[in-house]
């Protein structure tokens, strides 16, 4: 095969190569199912043992519908606003001077602080003139320092009474998971609370939670955006400087 011949075949491959790039490729439609709740399953029957009110249900007809045993059920209100600042100023300075020197040397004055033939090892100051030995030091520090910090976040979740310690607080957890755009919003509320504090409406807000934890993050697109890469990590850890 000749070299015009080759680089003629060599062309046209390329050309088709170019233009199967350019082509539009035909996308069929994703079929999308549509989730149907689960057929409701029907309630067992209660068991009549001939009164009125079933065991641990009888004081239903006086109390009201706050949560009050274990598997109960909370609403937690979440209204968190803090605001934190703090400012460091220090400014520090010394300065000293020492002067060590002999006013007369039996009786005279301008002599010097050595003889002609001994080294003076920087003691060129004479007697009654100026002084043997002359020292100062000067010291300043300056440093400044500011954090600040903001959050809000307000939400509300369903909580469940996990367990009732023996003074009569309940431990209550609840989890919230939304899923918005392949982005998915977790919240997790954890805390003691006493039976008092919750509401008539059968709520209590996060300020009268003991040992609160509140944890709110995502899992998605937007939270792996907002990670460095694996390599800037990793030069992150390693570099020493």
């Amino acid at each position: 095969m000749n070299i015009p011949n080759s680089r003629l075949a060599l062309a046209a491959l390329l050309v088709v190569v170019l233009s199967s790039g350019c082509a539009t490729q035909q996308k069929t439609p994703r079929e999308v199912t549509v989730m149907t709740p689960p057929p409701a399953a029907p309630a067992p029957a209660r068991e009549n043992p001939g009164s009125l009110f079933a065991q641990g249900q009888a004081d239903n007809l006086f109390a009201d519908s706050r949560a009050r045993r274990v598997g109960d059920v909370v609403t937690v209100r979440v209204n968190d606003v803090s605001k934190g600042k703090h400012k460091a100023d220090t400014t520090a300075q010394r300065e000293s001077d020492v002067n060590i020197g002999v006013s007369s040397f039996f009786g005279k004055n301008n002599v010097r602080a050595t003889p002609l033939f001994v080294p003076s090892f920087g003691m060129s100051g004479a007697v009654g003139n100026e002084p043997i030995v002359r020292a100062g030091s000067t010291n300043d520090l300056t440093g400044k320092g500011e954090t600040k910090r903001e959050s809000d976040l307000s939400a509300s979740v369903g909580a469940r009474v996990v367990q009732i310690l023996p003074n009569g607080l309940m431990q209550v957890e609840g989890a919230r998971e939304m899923r918005i755009n392949e982005e998915t919003q977790i919240l997790v509320v954890r805390g003691l609370v006493r039976p008092q504090d919750i509401d008539v409406d059968n709520s209590v807000t996060t300020d009268k939670l003991a040992d609160a934890t509140i944890e709110f993050y995502g899992q998605g697109v937007l939270a792996d955006k907002q990670r460095p890469g694996w390599m800037a990590r990793i030069l992150d850890n390693i570099w020493p400087f």
